[in-house]
Parts: C-alpha cells; structure tokens; sequence
C-alpha cells in the first residue's frame, strides 16, 4: 500500500550501519576493506592499521605485510551518509576549512568547491529567487567552460620525483611532476607508459621508499602514508 511505501524509518535504527567500529562517529571519508566489504572512516583504519594487518570487525588478515594497498575509497557509502545524517557534511567542511586555516595552509580546491556550491544553493533559497531558463544556461555553460580549462588546477597540489628504477626502461627527460593530490598511481602508469611509448602500463610497478604502490591510491593517501615525516 501507499502508506507502506512511504512508511518513516528513525535514524538510529539504520547508525549501525552507518557509523565507524574503531571511533563510533558517523562515517567520514568512508573506506571499505576489500577482503571482507567492513567499512570504517579514512583515518581511524588507516591509523588502526599501522600497527595491525586485520580488519577491526572480523578480525579477517587484510594483507600479511601491505594491507593499505588493499582498502579502497566508498564513495557511494559516504554519500548515503551524508544524505541520511543532517548538517553532517556541512559540518564537516566546516572543521577541514578551519584546520587548514589553523595551520595557515590554503584550503583545497575540492573543499571550497563544496563551500561555494553549498552557499549558493542555501542562498537561492533562503533568497525565494528563481532564476529564468536563459539566465540558467549561460551560467551552467560557464561553470562547464570554467571547469573544461581548470584541470585540476586549484586542487591541492603535490610535487614529485619520477626515477627509473629498472635496466629495462629508459628514464623521463624531465621527471619532476607537479599534479593534482587527487591523483591516483594508475594515472601517474599512464602517463609514464605514454611518455616511454610502451604498450602497456601494466608493464609498470611504482614504488615509495621500496614498496610498490596500489594502483587505486591517490598522491594524497601516499604522502599521508608514506611520506608523512619525509
């Protein structure tokens, strides 16, 4: 029936589901083991497992000596959190913006992005404004030609240095890098594959301090990780 389509559901019969095992606060950067799918916040699993190669629910051995390289990003989990939890992700922003500005390090671009598209969304409605169809598009077409030209530009930034290591391959003519922290291993395969005119980039392993890289990692969660006191 109609009613029991649209029967209400309280929040804290689903916080179980959604909230973190290692702090008991809703889920933030959500990240899934991906042995066994149990999800936890970035930073309580990736501090959990400096010490520890289990997963903290089942106890099931993620990796006997890397088991960073096997935990991954779960974008669709962190956004029905922020969906279900109020004020959650506004929070959120709110507390990162403030601990960059503590440090008097520039906010990234992925933080303020959020930022300006939560203000103006609170401030046309707030406003009771709408705004004509034409007006719209040529807004919409700027946005798009303004994100077309900025690759990435106002995201964090993260400068690297790409040595060969291998007998087998020639090195870069410049291996100095400057991209996006956003980044990921997998990006940094393809690019050096075409560099170098190889077939494949699976031909390719990328390694900080000796140990070789997951594809999915993103330059962010290796310096976090990896070169954290470098």
């Amino acid at each position: 029936t109609p009613k029991m389509l649209t029967r209400k559901i309280k929040l804290w019969d689903i916080n179980a589901h959604i909230t973190c095992r290692l702090c008991n606060g809703y889920l933030i950067d959500a990240t899934t083991v991906t042995e066994c799918l149990h999800t936890f916040c970035r930073s309580c699993l990736v501090k959990y497992l400096e010490e520890n190669n289990t997963c903290p629910t089942c106890r099931i051995v993620i990796h006997q000596s890397h088991p960073l390289q096997y935990i991954g990003h779960d974008r669709t989990m962190q956004d029905i959190v922020y969906k279900l939890v109020p004020g959650l992700q506004e929070a959120e922003m709110k507390k990162q913006r403030e601990f960059y500005h503590k440090l008097g390090m520039e906010v990234p671009g992925d933080i303020k992005g959020e930022t300006c598209s939560t203000k103006q969304h609170l401030d046309s409605h707030r406003n009771g404004e709408t705004k004509a169809d034409e007006n719209s598009n040529k807004e919409t077409s700027e946005e798009k030609q303004e994100e077309d030209n900025d690759y990435h530009r106002s995201d964090e930034q993260v400068s690297i240095c790409l040595e060969c290591n291998s007998s087998k391959l020639r090195g870069l003519k410049r291996k100095w890098i400057r991209c996006s922290a956003q980044a990921t291993v997998l990006h940094l395969k393809k690019f050096i594959a075409k560099k170098l005119n190889l077939s494949s980039f699976n031909e390719l392993d990328i390694l900080c301090n000796e140990e070789i890289l997951g594809k999915d990692h993103t330059l962010k969660f290796v310096v976090v990780t990896r070169w954290r006191f470098k």
